[in-house]
C-alpha cells in the first residue's frame, strides 16, 4: 500500500466529529481483532487494516467514510489508499486513543471487564 505524504491525507479530530454520525457517513475501524475485541465506537463497521484489500467489497457504501485505527497512522495509511482508489474516506486524528480520551461510548466484544483502547 503507498500513500502520499500525510499532510495530504485529510483528517478530523475525533472532537470535530458530530456524537452521531449524520445519515450516510460510516466509521470503519481498521485496528486488528483483538484491539476491536478489548473496545470500539458502538456504530463502527471493522475491517482490519491487514485484510483490507481482500475486502473492500465490505466496505459499506457511504457519503463519507471516516477511518480509525489506535493512534492515527495505520488509520491515515487507509485513508490516502482508499482515496486513491475512488472512495471520499477521512483519517480520524489520535485514533480511538482520542476518542476515548474525550469520553466517547466504547463498547466491547468481550463479556467481562469494561472495554478499553488496546
Amino acid at each position: 500500500m503507498t500513500t502520499p505524504p500525510p499532510s495530504q491525507v485529510p483528517g478530523v479530530e475525533p472532537g470535530e466529529l458530530p456524537e452521531e454520525l449524520p445519515q450516510g457517513s460510516v466509521l470503519l475501524d481498521v485496528r486488528e481483532d483483538d484491539e476491536w475485541q478489548a473496545g470500539h465506537a458502538p456504530e463502527a463497521v471493522h475491517i482490519p487494516m491487514s485484510k483490507l484489500v481482500e475486502r473492500l467489497d465490505d466496505i459499506p457504501e457511504a457519503d463519507q467514510l471516516y477511518v480509525v485505527c489506535r493512534s492515527g497512522g495505520r488509520s491515515a495509511k487507509v485513508t490516502a489508499y482508499l482515496n486513491a482508489n475512488g472512495w471520499d474516506a477521512v483519517n480520524v486524528e489520535r485514533g480511538m486513543n482520542g476518542w476515548s480520551a474525550l469520553g466517547r461510548p466504547l463498547v466491547s466484544d468481550e463479556s467481562d471487564g469494561e472495554p478499553y483502547v488496546l
